[in-house]
């Protein structure tokens, strides 16, 4: 019998743990692995709710804990927490020796993980690849992961051709479809009630998820389109309740932070909450009638329970939505009139008939089949991959 592969899983946020948790498990559970948990960023600060946490109230034990954010959100503190990230995982992995390490999406704490990797020549499975978000830096890393990865989940079929379009082997390069439709499917959601005794909150006749991230790629414009996004929800006035998750550690998040507390903290009909956990996050989004700001969560699971998103600014910019999403520029008017179509009857009633492009749902099982049977000697035998272009035979 062949020895189980060490399967190192990296997390640092509590969106992405939340997406990976099934895949964690089926890891876990699984005789063909010995599950290996390196946790880092977000989950080990206070600031953020030590999500580490609820990570092992779910029965998965930590093999490295790697600190690295610092009390500073600038672009320097950043880079240096992306520093010392690079440090960190390095021990880790020469602690754990994995034979494949996984990692999700486009965050800086993750770039510092798949360097460290590189380096020490293990091999990489990004998840989440091949996607773009033009108002953030996390388009240039998740790219940039893409070139250290050996294989390559992807959530949709424009995903996949642009990781082959990166120079990456088709045969490497997995459809998989969006792990937060599992994540919805995989779980019994809480009721109204069980939410308002848990939470300490009541939902009111009209109820929405806020979530706003500082746009990285637009210096000194997030408290601007935050101060927007908080004036055009103040307008809706105190019928509508209001339900903000916190920014992300990202440049200028602590700002943002700070305007949501102050904003929460004069209006009765609004609560804010530095993590939810992945159960509770995604019941409260099935109660909501919609989700607000420029969150992932709004394009790839919302449309799976039939409400609108609307997505402000550039941050998500470039990718595939569903026709529950509704953009809009981050100004006050724009946010206004976006909401107002939000509840409008005639969005809502095209919403029973929305499809989710990242699809219904069995990403974690194909992602756990790729792990099981994929060869791993020769994996970082890797070549640039040359696709056909067509000749431009124009006169300049």
């Amino acid at each position: 019998m062949s020895a189980a592969r060490r399967i190192c899983v990296v997390t640092g946020t509590r969106a992405e743990y939340g997406l990976m948790r099934g895949l964690i498990a089926g890891i876990r559970d699984d005789d063909a692995f010995e599950l290996q948990l390196a946790v880092t960023g977000m989950h080990l600060s206070p600031e953020f709710g030590l999500t580490w946490r609820e990570i092992e109230a779910d029965g998965f034990p930590i093999d490295e804990r790697v600190e690295i954010l610092l009390s500073s959100d600038t672009p320097v503190g950043v880079s240096k927490a992306m520093g010392l990230g690079l440090i960190g995982f390095a021990d880790a992995f020469a602690r754990l020796k994995p034979d494949l390490v996984v990692v999700l999406g486009d965050r800086f704490e993750i770039l510092a993980a798949a360097s460290a990797a590189l380096v020490a020549g293990i091999p990489i499975a990004h998840i989440h690849g091949g996607e773009t978000t033009e108002g953030a830096f996390d388009e240039a890393i998740r790219h940039s992961v893409t070139k250290m990865s050996h294989l390559h989940f992807t959530a949709a079929a424009p995903y996949r051709d642009r990781v082959i379009q990166l120079g990456e082997a088709p045969e490497r390069v997995f459809l998989v479809g969006g792990l937060g439709i599992d994540a919805i499917k995989g779980l019994k959601l809480l009721d109204r009630a069980e939410l308002e005794g848990q939470l300490d909150l009541e939902f009111g006749a009209r109820n929405l998820m806020v979530t706003f991230h500082p746009p990285t790629l637009e210096p000194g414009e997030a408290a601007a389109q935050m101060q927007a996004l908080l004036d055009a929800l103040d307008s809706l006035g105190p019928e509508t309740h209001l339900l903000f998750t916190m920014p992300n550690a990202d440049t200028g998040g602590r700002e943002l932070a700070a305007m949501v507390d102050r904003f929460v903290a004069a209006r009765p009909h609004a609560r804010v909450f530095t993590s939810l956990g992945q159960l509770r996050y995604l019941s409260c989004m099935r109660l909501m009638d919609g989700v607000v700001g420029n969150s992932s969560s709004g394009l790839i699971e919302t449309p799976s329970f039939g409400i609108g998103t609307v997505n402000i600014g550039d941050r998500q910019a470039g990718r595939l939505k569903a026709a529950s999403v509704i953009d809009c520029a981050p100004q006050q008017d724009a946010i206004e009139a976006a909401l107002e179509r939000l509840f409008s009857d005639d969005f809502r009633k095209g919403l029973a008939g929305v499809e989710n492009p990242y699809g219904t749902g069995g990403a974690t099982m194909a992602i756990l089949d790729v792990l099981r049977r994929h060869p791993l000697s020769g994996l970082l035998k890797k070549s640039f991959h040359d696709i056909a272009l067509a000749t431009d035979t124009g006169e300049r």
